[in-house]
């Protein structure tokens, strides 16, 4: 994938500042053309630490998809400025100000048509690439310590950019994986996308093939010897965990951090995340040795249903008080119902089926459970 055209960039302005951060914007043309107006510019939040005096090293910071604010990343951005690092803060084709007339944040970004989906990963790459260019432009930053960081989906385009963009010396991907088709094919998030596609009798293999050229486990190195840290849950239904160990394999030897919970479960640790995040670049622009924790502990909130010959069948909340195993093979839950608030003690047959009892104020019968972790 060839890099965007050097291009001459308008100065940045200052719209913040306090003890610790100075906070600017910047916006230039993206390189990659698409039918609507306001998706043509690529919209950068720039934080910089405010005592620094010399050239400090900078990530860029990518969000999850349908992305109405940007907290997450300026949590993690100012948490970088804290360690003498700056955070700079691209906004994805389709998302915030990027988003077209009519359409909701990040709608357009994931659609049926596999060309779309490609376009998509295409224009943001060249969109990070060319921040890059920027960083480099301003003497601010120092120019052989940028890296790259992305949630979500922005940790899926941030593998993309990662493995084609070799200036980036230090990368951090959280609930992110590879094979794009597969994710696609099994996530939670992509249900109607996807029923449309088999509609029109798209086939998870055929979608492979369409998705190719942006697949991001093709152009990552694990022998480049570049420092990586992976961010995944193990109970994520929104990108199944064995895309994010795939993302590890193809990385060569990460470090690892699981969280105890669901795509969601996450926002609950979300001061621990984002200091861990923060360490690790730290820790790596230093060239010293990350010690990640070896798990992040969180609750997991479940949606589902549950059938018991008591009640029949019922939709249900839930939340786990107890289970074993990475994935909660087996668990004692707490689920709100229609009827009020029961227990469940059960043991999982599948991802989402489990078997067991259902504990009621005055009596406990079997049971059935199918529920997604959020």
């Amino acid at each position: 994938m060839a890099p965007p055209p050097p291009i001459e960039f308008a100065p940045w302005k200052e719209v913040d500042s306090d003890e610790f951060s100075r906070v600017y914007e910047e916006t230039f043309p993206s390189d990659f053309v698409t039918p609507y107006p306001e998706n043509s510019n690529v919209h950068l939040r720039v934080f910089l630490p405010t005592d620094v005096q010399k050239p400090v090293p900078a990530v860029v910071i990518l969000h999850y998809w349908g992305a109405t604010d940007l907290s997450l990343e300026s949590n993690i951005a100012r948490e970088l400025n804290n360690l003498g690092i700056a955070g700079v803060v691209m906004t994805l084709p389709y998302h915030l100000q990027r988003t077209p007339k009519g359409s909701r944040s990040g709608e357009m970004a994931l659609q049926s048509d596999p060309s779309r989906l490609v376009g998509m990963m295409v224009q943001s790459t060249h969109d990070v690439r060319r921040t890059v260019d920027w960083i480099q432009s301003r003497p601010e930053f120092e120019k052989n310590k940028v890296a790259l960081a992305g949630t979500s989906l922005g940790g899926m385009v941030a593998s993309l950019a990662y493995g084609i963009e070799k200036r980036f010396v230090v990368g951090s991907f959280a609930l992110a994986g590879v094979d794009l088709a597969g994710i696609f094919w099994e996530s939670s998030k992509a249900v109607t996308q996807r029923e449309e596609m088999r509609r029109k009798g798209m086939t998870e293999e055929r979608l492979r093939r369409e998705l190719e050229a942006v697949e991001p486990a093709q152009y990552l190195d694990k022998n480049d010897g570049r420092r990586e840290l992976v961010i995944a849950a193990s109970l994520d239904s929104v990108v199944p965990p064995k895309f994010a160990r795939m993302l590890a394999q193809a990385l060569g030897e990460p470090s690892e951090v699981w969280l105890s919970t669901g795509h969601y479960g996450g926002a609950l640790a979300r001061g621990r995340i984002v200091r861990t995040v923060a360490r690790f670049f730290e820790s790596s622009f230093k060239g010293q040795t990350f010690e990640p924790p070896a798990s992040i502990k969180a609750p997991t909130l479940y949606f589902g249903l549950v059938y018991s010959p008591i009640h029949d069948l019922q939709v249900t909340a839930s939340v786990d008080l107890w289970r074993t195993g990475r994935q909660g093979e087996t668990f004692a839950s707490a689920m709100l119902t229609p009827q009020g608030v029961q227990g469940f003690l059960g043991q999982r047959l599948g991802p989402n089926l489990s078997v067991g009892a259902a504990i009621f104020p005055s009596r406990i019968g079997p049971a059935v459970c199918w529920r997604i972790a959020f």
